[in-house]
């Protein structure tokens, strides 16, 4: 029985052994294949995976560092270190390195399997790892929409309507508003048995689209050098969900309404059609009634998406919920971060409802983390003037406008979660620019 896990497996090894990745992709339901961190790298923003298995020669590996990394970003929800000889020693360097495994080398599959079903026991049992956030990408068990405001319980409402059905759902909002988390639930709420398989589709090159996902033959195209069953198949039986959607190509457009009026795929590279059942769920920023008047997205597919429509209300819409908001993640960062709580009194909670919140819950939660591992709220007091932008989303009249220019870019940067192609093309410049403007190091892996 193929168990509904997304695996990323990254290393030369276990890429040349023909055996284990055979095993692999017939055991989990997704299961892709890098050499190394930097092609690893290019995969992750693709879509959530449950685990990356991690091989490295030694201690000393430079994927020891990068399993760090991965643990700061939160980046699967278990992390899986293969290396062989193991030992006590190699097991506990792997630990404090963010692992949650570390397994010998060759890899055994039953031995890998039994570790990811005991994932969620190791979860909490090993010092340094991170747990999923409520509205963070890769959160999906325990998850709610925080608020009690007027706006988010319209949402609410709409969610615990729809999720029992099949209909498409087109979630609508700003950056950092909750889409992915509002996605999660309605596939938890749905009770279907397939996975939650999220896919970003504007960090996808165009061209590589359509096999990501309908998948492809062998030798399909230049690079097709094994058969690929694509993210469709992945969710088979769940839900896709497809993020910032009008990123995508006209003519795959088309072939996603195909895919959506006669439930089957046909994989690049053949003529056979493979019937698929997965629910889909899309986002979209606001403006794409406008994008389809202008002739940018399909009129029909848009029509076809648009069966249940979510709007996620941007935090200056619902400032009854940011005192609520703020304490929740102080809460979760406290635990999450082994430090003491940051007061949050009468004098923050004014100044909390007073910014504009460009980047919405995400920056909210984002600078109370920081609040966590700094030990104040920053902009609190005196010296907020000059640390932060005045209320209102204005700055301080001493500014030059290279500084103004900065701190927005900071501020979108921030708002998508450092992602600085993203930001880049939020703002319309190129990414060298923005790492130009900013002092960002270029040799920085972050997206």
């Amino acid at each position: 029985m193929v168990e509904q896990i997304s695996l990323l497996v990254t290393g030369a090894s276990p890429l040349r052994d023909e055996g284990l990745r055979r095993a692999l992709t017939r055991q989990y339901a997704l299961v892709e294949w890098a050499d190394g961190p930097t092609a690893a790298a290019e995969l992750l923003p693709r879509c959530h995976f449950d685990c990356i298995v991690v091989h490295a020669d030694s201690a000393s590996d430079p994927a020891f560092a990068w399993i760090a990394r991965l643990r700061q970003d939160a980046a699967a929800d278990r992390l899986i270190l293969v290396t062989g000889p193991t030992s006590a020693a190699l097991a506990d360097a792997a630990r404090r390195a963010g692992a949650n495994d570390c397994l010998a080398w060759p890899l055994d599959v039953h031995v890998l399997r039994r570790a990811l079903n005991g994932r969620a026991r190791s979860r909490t049992a090993v010092p340094g790892t991170r747990k999923s956030r409520p509205g963070q990408a890769g959160a999906s068990h325990g998850v709610e929409l925080v608020g009690d405001s007027a706006p988010i319980r319209v949402v609410r409402n709409i969610i615990a309507r729809v999720a029992p059905t099949p209909a498409t759902v087109l979630l609508e909002g700003e950056t950092g508003t909750g889409k992915e988390l509002a996605a999660r639930l309605l596939h938890r709420r749905s009770e279907r048995a397939g996975p939650f398989v999220p896919v970003n589709c504007g960090a996808i090159a165009p061209e590589l689209m359509e096999s990501e996902l309908f998948g492809h033959s062998k030798g399909a195209f230049t690079g097709a050098h094994q058969l690929r069953e694509g993210l469709f198949l992945a969710a088979n039986g769940g839900t896709l969900f497809l993020d910032e959607i009008s990123a995508m190509r006209r003519d795959l457009q088309v072939k996603l309404l195909r895919v959506l009026e006669e439930g089957a795929i046909r994989p690049v590279g053949t003529d056979r059609e493979v019937p698929v059942d997965a629910r889909i769920v899309a986002s979209v920023q606001p403006g794409l009634a406008e994008r389809v008047a202008d002739g940018r997205f399909r009129e029909d597919l848009f029509y076809r998406l648009n069966v249940a429509h979510i709007v996620l209300p941007p935090l200056r819409e619902r400032p009854d919920d940011i005192e609520v908001l703020a304490r929740h993640f102080m809460e979760h960062a406290a635990a999450e971060f082994g430090m003491p709580p940051v007061e949050i009194g009468e004098a923050e909670v004014r100044w909390l409802c007073s910014r504009p919140w460009p980047g919405n819950v995400r920056e909210l939660r984002n600078l109370v983390e920081r609040a966590v591992l700094m030990g104040e709220l920053p902009g609190v007091g005196p010296a907020a003037a000059v640390e932060e932008p005045a209320a209102g989303g204005a700055y301080p009249l001493d500014w030059t406008l290279e500084q103004v220019k900065q701190e927005h870019m900071r501020r979108v940067l921030q708002a998508h979660d450092g992602n600085k192609s993203a930001a880049a093309r939020k703002l319309g410049v190129s990414r060298k620019t923005l790492e130009r403007k900013l002092g960002v190091d270029p040799t920085d892996s972050s997206e």
